[in-house]
């Protein structure tokens, strides 16, 4: 099943979000890859408003909490901006900052220092163990 809306500056639409809850790509990063793309092809361009999280996820009857997660990842990456109460908008350094993708930058960095760890006879129980005790702020064996 797919959902689709339109977003841009005060009610004109500048663009098409489509949602496709059967695609094995969670809704809050097709959202997130949709707004990037439009940004990086000009069709959302700096300072243009954006809907809020309430209207966007009825729009596309998806939770509130999956848009939010989307907004704030975005807002994270500097892509958009929120302004208090006057809402959310298209971040002046967005097409820039689209580029950027933190996630994969952690994935990278995780994968060369296991590699290390494997390098140096590691197991990867060992590594795991060591990950989650990192994760959860524990330092005992």
């Amino acid at each position: 099943m797919c959902t689709m809306c339109g977003i841009g500056t005060y009610g004109k639409s500048s663009m098409k979000i489509s949602i496709d809850i059967d695609d094995p790509v969670p809704p809050f990063a097709q959202l997130i890859a949709q707004m990037k793309a439009a940004i990086q092809s000009g069709r959302l361009r700096p300072g243009e408003s954006l809907p809020s999280i309430r209207q966007l996820a009825n729009d596309l009857a998806l939770n509130l909490k999956t848009v939010a997660k989307a907004y704030r990842l975005l807002e994270r990456d500097a892509v958009i901006q929120t302004r208090g109460y006057r809402g959310s908008f298209v971040h002046a350094d967005a097409a820039a900052n689209c580029c950027v993708d933190l996630s994969e930058r952690a994935h990278e960095r995780l994968q060369e220092t296991i590699a290390e760890l494997r390098a140096e006879g590691v197991t990867d129980s060992e590594i795991r163990n060591a990950f989650n005790r990192s994760m959860n702020g524990s330092h005992n064996k």
